[in-house]
């Protein structure tokens, strides 16, 4: 005789896919700052590259994704305090 299957667990709950969905929004936003800076001709070296912008505030801006969507992978949905 065949047992019944149990009934679909699900992972993540919804405020799982809402701080996932956060996450995804930094890294999106900080490659997004990371691009361009280049130049129009090769002959010409542009300094733009190394500004603020690009070097500091987009990759703190992926890190900080990076944690979110950590912390939201490992936050149990079915904990309630």
């Amino acid at each position: 005789m065949k047992k019944k299957p149990d009934s679909k667990k699900i992972l993540f709950g919804s405020k799982n896919y809402k701080v996932l969905l956060i996450a995804i929004t930094f890294i999106s936003l900080g490659f997004f700052l990371m691009s361009g800076g280049g130049s129009q001709d090769p002959n010409v070296f542009n300094n733009e590259i190394f500004n603020f912008r690009r070097i500091r505030l987009a990759p703190t801006l992926v890190i900080i994704g990076f944690g979110i969507a950590i912390y939201s992978i490992y936050t149990n949905p079915l904990s309630k305090k």
